[in-house]
């Protein structure tokens, strides 16, 4: 004799709470403002010349400089990352024939600065470099900041402050937590928009600014925004 088995009993949730179990779900907020952690720049060395090794050995030359003179600044440098590379031929606008007039070379650097009382230096010496530019700086916070984390509890904990604050006007009080939802953390640089603070820097060849004084340049502050959505159960307020 085959057993039937005995059917496995549903528990029917109810999303929107029932009048034995209300709930209530709110929005908590976060709005910091720090001072930024790292700097990022970016160096772009160019050469020129009729002949494409000879224009080759003075981007190599011109890289070496530079890497030599930010490698030096040590742990201030947090990162340093070569970008593209390019030798681009120009060719002669007339004639019939390809005729190669000069030789473009073109490499790009980034480097990620973490102290800012010698990042002015920093971007003044390697301005005063030939056929150097140099773009930025950009103010940022590192991802790892403890910056995030703690407004992401801010908003935590204003999101448990409003849900109180309603079952209060209630004249009762919280339950449980069902749902705590993370709608988004992010920082940005207060102000106008980071490329818009930046400031290019230019030598012309053959340029002497060996006593140039250092850039001083001001840190721009940064904001972190944090946004959740919770849920709690609210034990059955006496309505009437």
């Amino acid at each position: 004799m085959t057993e039937t088995p005995t059917p496995t009993p549903t528990t029917t949730t109810h999303p929107y709470g029932t009048p034995d179990t209300p709930h209530v779900t709110v929005r908590g907020e976060a709005h910091l403002e720090v001072d930024p952690e790292i700097a990022h720049i970016t160096i772009t060395l160019t050469a020129r010349g009729t002949d494409r090794r000879t224009t080759l050995d003075d981007l190599t030359h011109r890289n070496t400089t530079t890497l030599d003179l930010i490698k030096s600044y040590g742990d201030t440098i947090e990162k340093l990352e070569t970008g593209t590379l390019t030798i681009n031929p120009e060719l002669t606008r007339h004639g019939r024939a390809e005729r190669i007039r000069a030789y473009h070379g073109r490499l790009q650097l980034t480097a990620t600065v973490n102290d800012f009382t010698t990042l002015g230096e920093i971007v003044t010496r390697l301005a005063d470099h030939d056929l150097t530019r140099v773009d930025g700086p950009w103010w940022t916070l590192r991802p790892t900041s403890p910056h995030h984390a703690a407004a992401r509890r801010q908003a935590v904990r204003e999101a448990l402050q409003r849900a109180r604050e309603y079952a209060e006007a209630l004249d009762t009080r919280l339950g449980a937590l069902l749902e705590l939802s993370d709608t988004g953390t992010h920082h940005s640089p207060l102000g106008r928009a980071a490329f818009a603070e930046s400031m290019h820097y230019g030598a012309p060849a053959g340029a002497a600014a060996a006593d140039a004084a250092p850039i001083d340049l001001e840190p721009v502050r940064q904001t972190v925004d944090a946004q959740v959505e919770a849920s709690f159960t609210l034990i059955p307020p006496a309505l009437g």
